[in-house]
């Protein structure tokens, strides 16, 4: 099949959820044979035009601002699609998020494309996300009515987004939840060397800086359980801001000075496989996931997690996990003292979901 992806900032990146899975998605497809073209954002540091992994990559035009970046890059990605569509060179438009909908009645009706599925998965409601203002809410909103409106196919990552869609507006979707790669166990030499981390000595944040993630909760009951304890170990930050500039000042300010606090910035490859691989405890206190690729990997990686109980991270929950009451600082104080009070040691790695899996039922939809 030729196969379209649109939504992501750019692969491949580990920017976001976003960009994890459809890298994941078009490698896979593409090793097993399809056509995969990936419509990036454009950016200085990339090619106009390059390779990934068998799949084709096009740099799409946008302007790099946070009001702009999005909507500009989705307008053009669509008529560049449109026109694929219109040339006979697109089986499959896979249009990923809610945001990159919004033009969606660009692309010709169904009875005009009768060669072409458009498919759209709802990584999370992002209209809910707090990073975004009231304009870019709503913008979100009209995305999601859109898909809902025009897309033949609607994949959800969690079965509370499943039960959303067809409370709201009585359309049935896909739940396919996102997948993780086995892990690859690595002991603390680079986080060694760079931030002076030992293994089982630091609890791990990882992911995105922005404020639906909850970092402004985590900071707070860190302080106080090390003033409560004196333990000896940090709180490991790994992660950077996406479109959440001023959020990223706040949380740097509240570490600032902070010498139980470590902020790595972006990681990837080896040492993102030593910060799991040696983390006492992973800690994700969101307030709004889709599905949270960074709590799937941690599991993977048999670590303890402690996460908020939302409906998104609810649905992964084993013996391996602890939960504390969504934005309840003081709970997640307790949890966070009590486990590492127990110096608990990693368990069995638990795979939820394997992309192998995830793009099987992927291509069902495809051709279904």
């Amino acid at each position: 099949m030729k196969i379209v992806m649109i939504g992501h900032k750019y692969v491949p990146s580990r920017e976001g959820g976003v960009e994890i899975a459809v890298g994941e998605l078009a490698s896979r497809m593409a090793a097993q044979g399809h056509e995969v073209t990936l419509l990036n954002r454009k950016r200085r540091k990339y090619p106009r035009v390059y390779e990934y992994m068998g799949c084709k990559v096009e740099s799409v035009f946008t302007i790099e601002k946070r009001s702009l970046d999005a909507i500009v890059y989705a307008f053009f990605a669509t008529l560049r699609a449109r026109r694929m569509i219109k040339k006979g060179q697109a089986d499959i438009v896979h249009f990923h998020a809610e945001g990159p909908c919004l033009f969606l009645s660009l692309l010709p009706r169904r009875k005009k494309r009768p060669g072409t599925k458009v498919v759209v998965t709802i990584h999370g409601l992002d209209w809910q996300r707090g990073k975004w203002g009231g304009f870019a809410s709503r913008v979100l909103r009209m995305g999601e009515r859109r898909a809902v409106k025009y897309a033949d196919e609607i994949i959800v990552l969690s079965n509370s987004n499943k039960a959303y869609f067809r409370e709201t507006y009585d359309r049935e979707t896909k739940y396919i939840p996102n997948g993780v790669p086995p892990p690859e166990l690595r002991a603390p030499d680079l986080i060694q060397k760079k931030y002076g981390l030992s293994s089982n000595g630091y609890v791990l944040f990882l992911a995105r800086i922005v404020p639906e993630k909850g970092l402004h909760y985590l900071i707070p009951a860190w302080k106080s359980v090390v003033r409560e304890t004196g333990t000896e170990k940090k709180l490991v930050i790994a992660g950077a801001p996406s479109h959440s500039d001023g959020y990223y000042r706040e949380i740097c300010a509240m570490a600032e000075g902070d010498e139980s606090i470590v902020m790595t910035g972006y990681v990837e490859g080896r040492e993102l496989q030593e910060l799991y691989s040696n983390a006492c405890l992973y800690v994700l206190p969101s307030d709004i996931e889709g599905m949270p690729i960074g709590f799937l990997e941690a599991l993977s990686y048999g670590n303890v997690c402690l996460v908020s109980d939302i409906p998104e991270n609810m649905e992964l929950v084993n013996e391996n996990c602890y939960v504390f009451r969504r934005g309840d600082v003081n709970r997640l104080r307790h949890q966070i003292k009590k486990i590492i009070g127990q110096d608990v040691s990693h368990r069995s790695a638990v795979i939820p979901y394997t992309w192998q899996e995830v793009v099987r039922r992927t291509l069902e939809i495809y051709v279904r």
